[in-house]
């Protein structure tokens, strides 16, 4: 079924248009740069990351750029901000099953899980 993600901005009550997701597969200490993206009005990807074929077994890391997306959105953050980049690392273990990564994010706080 694929890999998907999804974000919503619980500070707003909306999806995260418009936030920069990187997709990189991982191995140890080493991150390879798979798909870097813009999440559209709904708060995901136009695509899915990885369809049902291409899908494989393995480790993956996606990174968030949450700094980013609330700046954007004119929200006055302290520097240092409490969250730049939140990187989620997590293993595909059945590549036949669909993978959903969602992310509810706030300028200072966040909680993920694997969706449906």
């Amino acid at each position: 079924m694929g890999l998907s993600t999804h974000v919503l901005d619980t500070m707003h009550g909306c999806p995260a248009a418009g936030m920069r997701v990187r997709l990189y597969s991982t191995q140890a200490d080493q991150a390879t740069l798979l798909k870097d993206l813009v999440l559209n009005h709904d708060g995901r990807t136009d695509a899915p990351l990885f369809d049902n074929a291409s899908l494989r077994a393995g480790t993956y890391r996606l990174t968030f750029d949450v700094a980013g997306y609330f700046k954007a959105r004119g929200v006055a953050l302290p520097e240092p901000n409490f969250l730049n980049q939140v990187s989620l690392d997590f293993g595909v273990a059945h590549a036949d099953q669909h993978y959903h990564v969602p992310l509810l994010v706030s300028p200072w706080s966040y909680s993920t899980y694997r969706g449906s």
